[in-house]
């Protein structure tokens, strides 16, 4: 990611989640060049996040692993996605929820040693329309910084009987901006209900 410059690369990604204790594997292949792909699995396992990017799959090129702020970020990320598996923000899943005003409300939820507060914002239909963190860690130019974060989610489409949205996009706010770093297209999900 850098705040100055456009560094978008194409890619499929396959993501698995567990709800029963928050938890997720992202596995993408990233096209960097003709022929080049970077495979990076990206996670959230345990109250313990992991980003291993590997060239060709084959060659790791700067694993970031462990606990503290990169765990809370993994897990934040977890949180917000939760409008893919909307049951998992119910109150009986141990989220609480702070009303701000007509078209906004607070979520809190506990992980471990791990808890986090996201802002949510609902569009006139009811629906969330994005996500917001007053700061998330992000690495920027090989440096880590916390910076507002925000996801912004449109398209809902009825999935397993349940109402999603199918387009994402993922930024973070600084002195220069807001800086889109990730825009994504849900093509296939399926829930498992235990």
């Amino acid at each position: 990611m850098s705040l100055t410059a456009e560094a978008w690369k194409p890619f499929t990604s396959v993501q698995h989640v567990t709800t029963n204790r928050p938890g997720f594997v992202w596995d993408a292949r990233i096209t960097m060049a003709p022929g080049l792909q970077v495979r990076v699995t990206d996670s959230y396992i345990g109250g313990r996040g992991q980003l291993h990017p590997a060239l060709l799959g084959l060659f790791p090129v700067g694993t970031v692993e462990g606990g503290g702020d990169f765990a809370k970020a993994e897990l934040m990320r977890w949180f917000a996605e939760g409008v893919w598996y909307p049951t998992a923000l119910l109150p009986s899943q141990g989220v609480t929820w702070t009303p701000v005003d007509g078209a906004s409300a607070r979520a809190t939820m506990t992980d471990g040693p791990l808890t986090l507060t996201l802002s949510f914002r609902f569009g006139a239909d009811g629906l969330v329309a994005s996500i917001h963190a007053d700061a998330r860690a992000a690495t920027v130019d090989g440096v880590s910084v916390m910076l507002p974060w925000e996801c912004r989610m449109s398209d809902y489409q009825s999935q397993d009987g349940m109402l999603i949205p199918m387009t994402g996009e993922v930024l973070y706010r600084s002195a220069k901006g807001e800086r889109s770093y990730f825009h994504g297209t849900v093509t296939r999900i399926a829930c498992a209900f235990d």
